[in-house]
């Protein structure tokens, strides 16, 4: 089967490299020349684990090709899927849908042969419609049909959870559509992958309940964490209470700063923009996304409450700048928000990620970037850690309390705003330790 994949991005370069990795031929088609030229030389323009790998090794054997020509790419295609992005607009938090409508317009110029069209990118209910409308008035005698296939990859772990998902959404409006898709999805029936076939607006409509209850579910437990906080419990036993209970399970019940990424903001944004406009408005995640804005300053009043009310002129070591680990994604991650806070009161920031300082180096210009922890830590007045890299979770604690200034009355400040460490185990090291929920 032969596959055209528009967007190279997140979406799109995995979901590519992963297709090709079951043996179909896929073109990955970008505007972006200087992009297709940089993949085409076998550089990967995201970090996620395995994805060099697999690129590499599918474009060496044939089955991956790179270029800019969609309309050739479609024509030789029997799948065409759109995987262009779809950010939050701006004013009213609705999707932004222009790459979507010009990806419509560049399929229906490529169309020589029965075509199935599917809208990979996250889109509210209702934009199969629209591009199948777009496609037929570009193209009347254009023969295709629409599907929607939403994605639920994890940024970090996205190759094991395309060729191991949980389940595999399809929605069409014929069963013509559905066969093709099916054949298409054929290797994963071997390992007895759940695969729902449904209508188009239920497809659409399932990617943003998904997002929509995972980002409750995070933003649920960081309110009782708060809670926690108040009354002297332990949020992580807490959780773990929930979590052994298999209708509520223990995924996505980590307390934090807060979520991030390039999904959850924008998908809920989105969504409630979808329900507003049909009448049926959705407190429930109008509330999340408030919520979650305040989890985010809480979590600066808590670093300025740890340095005994002002980080004015206060030096901080940061620890992570994506919005997880295993990405270099600094979308809406919660340190853009928590450190040009600090920054207005005055603090002065040394920041050390992975993976992620290339692009924070862009985005928090007043932030200076070091090249790992413990020169961030040197002479600072606290150490913050935004991120849970696996690196961050065996610090020599010992060498830190030699880095850290401490501050008078308290020791050496530890703002662990990800739970890595344990708190006892501070406490018995001499650390001011801060944490979420316990």
């Amino acid at each position: 089967m032969r596959i055209t994949m528009i967007g190279t991005g997140y979406v799109g370069l995995v979901s590519g490299a992963c297709f090709s990795e079951f043996g179909a031929e896929v073109i990955c088609v970008d505007c972006d020349t200087s992009k297709i030229d940089r993949l085409n030389r076998g550089e990967i323009p995201i970090f996620e684990n395995g994805l060099e790998e697999l690129v590499t090794r599918n474009h060496k054997e044939g089955r991956l090709l790179f270029q800019t020509d969609t309309a050739a790419a479609v024509a030789a295609s029997d799948v065409v899927f759109i995987a262009v992005g779809t950010p939050e607009r701006r004013g009213d938090g609705a999707a932004d849908l222009r790459y979507v409508f010009q990806a419509a317009r560049d399929v229906a110029r490529g169309i020589q042969k029965f075509t199935v069209v599917v809208t990979k990118s996250t889109v509210p209910v209702g934009t199969g419609q629209q591009v199948a409308r777009i496609i037929r008035e570009e193209n009347p005698e254009a023969d295709f049909e629409m599907a929607s296939n939403p994605e639920f990859l994890r940024e970090g772990a996205a190759i094991e959870d395309f060729m191991r998902p949980d389940r595999v959404v399809i929605g069409v409006e014929s069963d013509r559509a559905a066969q093709v898709l099916r054949n298409l999805y054929r290797p994963l029936y071997l390992s007895e992958t759940p695969i729902l076939i449904t209508n188009i607006a239920t497809a659409e409509l399932t990617k943003y309940a998904a997002n929509a209850f995972l980002a409750t579910k995070i933003t649920f437990i960081n309110q009782l964490a708060n809670l926690c906080e108040s009354v002297g419990a332990d949020v992580h036993h807490v959780a773990k209470g929930m979590g052994l209970d298999q209708r509520i399970g223990s995924q996505f019940l980590q307390p934090g700063p807060g979520y991030g990424g390039s999904c959850f903001p924008k998908d809920t944004q989105a969504l409630v923009k979808t329900a507003r406009e049909h009448g049926q408005p959705m407190g429930i995640v109008e509330q999340v996304i408030e919520a979650n804005r305040l989890q985010k300053e809480r979590m600066v009043d808590k670093i300025v409450g740890a340095l005994s009310g002002t980080v004015a002129g206060k030096q901080l070591a940061v620890l992570g700048l994506t919005f997880k680990s295993n990405t270099d994604d600094l979308r809406d991650a919660p340190a853009l928000t928590i450190l040009p806070a600090l920054l207005r009161q005055g603090a002065i920031i040394r920041a050390y990620d992975p993976e992620g300082m290339r692009g924070a180096a862009q985005l928090l210009p007043g932030v200076e970037m070091v090249q790992g922890p413990y020169e961030a830590c040197k002479d600072a007045d606290a150490l913050i850690i935004l991120t849970e890299w696996n690196q961050f979770r065996n610090l020599q604690l010992d060498r830190l309390k030699t880095l850290l200034k401490p501050q008078p009355g308290t020791g050496q400040v530890f703002c662990d705003l990800r739970n890595i460490y344990e708190p006892a185990l501070m406490k018995e090291l001499g650390f001011h330790y801060i944490c979420v929920g316990r």
